[in-house]
């Protein structure tokens, strides 16, 4: 995505902000374990033995037991989730696991994180927790939430095009008093832009609003509902018709316009693994990952993809879950591109870029009882920590690349697959606290020092 050049200088102004008294690059400097040593790596289950039991012991070492995602408290009363849902009747149960230390040097996320996932899909969460081990022994991934905004985009239908003219005259003129506006249906958003596309006798306004810590699609919604009425009213030519959508947005569809611009956060994260932890930990090595990336970009040109990725909305739709996110969301936040390139060292360089990240750690499904508790222990709670979810988002997804990349160059991908995808068959009844044999991490997913802990800490 170009940055236009207003938007770039308020990037930069923000990073400068953000880095004051540091600098940009000591800010994202990596930290490398013999400096900065790890805390003690997620329990694993091994022998078929689960270590559940170790894992809430680490929560509690964290300060974050998570009463209702371990099931300690199993009782939440229906008005938790009013404005959440219609009809009312139950819980899906979706299991949560859990990967760290993910170290991340970032401009608003710092440190070590234990993320959570929520998913079904076996095999997701070691596949993440092996690319969050490498990335944290490299000394972290860099990462930065270079802009957040979130649109939303009337239509307007007039008799001609001469009209229609008319109206964007009037439009632009009244951006000033559009920005006064958005104040009196919202405390939170502020429009920052307004973007035109005019078709005959159809006009398309695109407004772009920051949304402080909410995702915001809500919040846009009513205040664009605010200005397009204003304008429909007071406009000198009135429109025929207009809606407070119109589809341009993009909202919860990949869409070609919203890669080139952003809606949500855009972001991006960078790792450089030295080739030794490659062929150590990943068992393949830097050209094979460079190679197996070129064959997948020609693969996508191919398939008539948006982005080049590898499993995006994996990690997203896991986080997303276990965050109250909208998950919906994943369709347009999926989107974007990896590169996964050997450098004139021999090393391997990796990177992310995320431009339409829709996360949010206020609204919404946020209130949800273990939504609170999976942002609490990524302490995305109070002012930054938006664009701080976002960040620990993008080194996520970092992590996953990496890892699906080495695990299809080395032929470890169907195993992984067929040992941790399948499982014998079990009673809706069963209690047995031990998981059946043959589920445990295979040990090539193991990291080489995840039997000797350090201290327990999440941040910086």
């Amino acid at each position: 995505m170009p940055f236009p050049r207003t938007i770039a200088n308020d990037v930069v102004e923000d990073i400068r902000h953000k880095t004051r008294g540091v600098g940009f690059a000591a800010r994202l400097a990596p930290r490398p374990p013999s400096e900065d040593p790890l805390p003690a790596p997620v329990p694993r289950d091994a022998k078929g033995k689960s270590g559940s039991v170790a894992r809430r012991g680490l929560l509690a070492d964290l300060g974050a037991p998570l009463p209702v995602v371990t099931g300690e408290r199993t009782v939440v009363p229906e008005h938790h989730f009013r404005g959440n849902v219609e009809n009312f009747v139950g819980m899906a149960q979706v299991p949560i696991g859990l990967i760290g230390p993910l170290r991340l040097c970032g401009l608003h996320a710092q440190g070590d994180f234990y993320v959570p996932l929520a998913t079904t899909e076996g095999a997701l969460v070691a596949s993440y927790g092996r690319g969050a081990a490498v990335i944290s022994r490299a000394g972290g991934a860099r990462v930065v939430c270079a802009l957040r905004r979130t649109t939303r985009a009337p239509f307007f239908r007039f008799r001609n095009l001469v009209d229609a003219g008319q109206f964007i005259e009037f439009v632009l003129e009244s951006y000033p008093r559009l920005e006064e506006l958005v104040g009196e249906a919202t405390h939170h958003g502020r429009l920052e832009d307004l973007r035109v596309h005019w078709e005959g006798n159809f006009v398309y306004l695109l407004f772009d609003y920051s949304t402080g810590e909410a995702a915001g699609q809500n919040m846009v919604t009513v205040a664009t509902r605010h200005l397009a009425a204003w304008l429909a009213e007071r406009s000198p030519v009135r429109p025929s018709s207009w809606t407070v959508e119109s589809n341009l947005s993009g909202d919860k569809k990949a869409s070609v316009v919203n890669h080139q611009y952003v809606r949500g956060s855009r972001v991006m994260a960078e790792a450089q693994l030295p080739r030794a932890l490659v062929e150590e930990s990943l068992h393949t090595t830097p050209e094979a990952i460079e190679t197996y990336w070129k064959a997948a970009f020609v693969a996508s040109a191919q398939a008539g993809s948006i982005g080049v990725q590898g499993q995006f909305a994996n990690g997203l739709a896991a986080l997303f879950l276990a965050c109250g996110q909208d998950v919906a969301c994943v369709a347009e936040a999926a989107m974007g591109s990896v590169r996964l390139e050997r450098t004139e060292a021999g090393d391997l360089y990796a990177s992310v870029c995320l431009p339409n990240l829709i996360v949010g750690t206020v609204g919404g499904g946020t209130g949800t009882p273990t939504a609170r508790e999976c942002l609490g222990l990524l302490g995305c709670v109070g002012e930054g920590s938006a664009a701080k979810l976002a960040e620990i988002a993008g080194g996520l997804i970092l992590a996953g690349e990496i890892s699906i990349a080495a695990a299809l160059t080395s032929g470890e991908f169907t195993q992984a697959h067929a040992t941790l995808g399948r499982r014998a068959a079990t009673s809706i009844d069963q209690t047995a606290s031990d998981p059946p044999p043959g589920n445990e991490v295979p040990s090539f997913l193991l990291q080489e020092d995840e039997t000797a802990p350090t201290n327990v800490r999440r941040e910086r």
